[in-house]
């Protein structure tokens, strides 16, 4: 009987999510299966693999065939390093403890990695946070100016307004009476002639 490892799909439309699972290679996608080993989830950002890697090895030792998708999957758990090792390790090749040491460094590497990434997508996702709510702040303030400024002019009309309907009161600047002439003094003149005029018995002089 040829056995594969592969996906079967369940979840809602658009939601899917898929168990891994050892399956005859003969039967449906989505029919029975010999047993579940994982499940993974696409629908989260890094992906969600959970993957049993100790029944995921035995498999593959017995001669189970993986998918590409989930030999993609198993490689990514290290399990396919793993098996590459074992099989060293049942050669003779190396020893058990160098092959644990190896998968140890490696799994502490990708460990490190996944957790880089995570931090990477956390940090992406707060500052497209920040970045929306900067904007909707810019937005907010900018509509209130506008509501400010079309506030002042409604108010700057409504006075000019008003002060075309009540004019202020003009004063009245009281005219002055003019000032009347000084008559021209004509006594002087009078009293010359006073003098010029002889008195009776003088005789007028030359």
């Amino acid at each position: 009987m040829s056995v594969k490892i592969r996906l079967a799909r369940r979840g809602r439309r658009k939601m899917a999510i898929y168990d891994v699972v050892v399956a005859d290679a003969r039967a449906p996608r989505d029919g029975r299966f010999i047993e579940k080993i994982g499940s993974y989830n696409p629908n989260t950002n890094p992906a969600s693999i959970n993957i049993n890697n100790e029944r995921a090895l035995k498999w593959l030792l017995n001669g189970a065939q993986p998918t590409d998708t989930v030999k993609a999957m198993l490689s990514y758990r290290g399990v396919m390093l793993k098996k590459h090792l074992q099989i060293g390790v049942l050669k003779g090749a190396i020893t058990q403890e160098a092959a644990d040491a190896k998968f140890e460094a490696w799994l502490n590497e990708k460990d490190s990695k996944i957790a880089g990434k995570s931090e990477s997508i956390s940090k992406a996702k707060a500052d497209l946070r920040q970045k929306a709510l900067d904007a909707e702040t810019a937005k907010n303030q900018a509509r209130m100016d506008a509501i400010k400024a079309r506030e002042d002019e409604q108010k700057a009309l409504l006075a000019a307004a008003e002060a075309a309907n009540n004019p202020a009161p003009v004063e009245e600047v009281a005219e002055e009476a003019p000032v009347a002439e000084a008559p021209a003094e004509e006594a002087p003149v009078a009293e010359a002639k006073a003098e010029d005029t002889p008195a009776e018995g003088e005789e007028p002089k030359a």
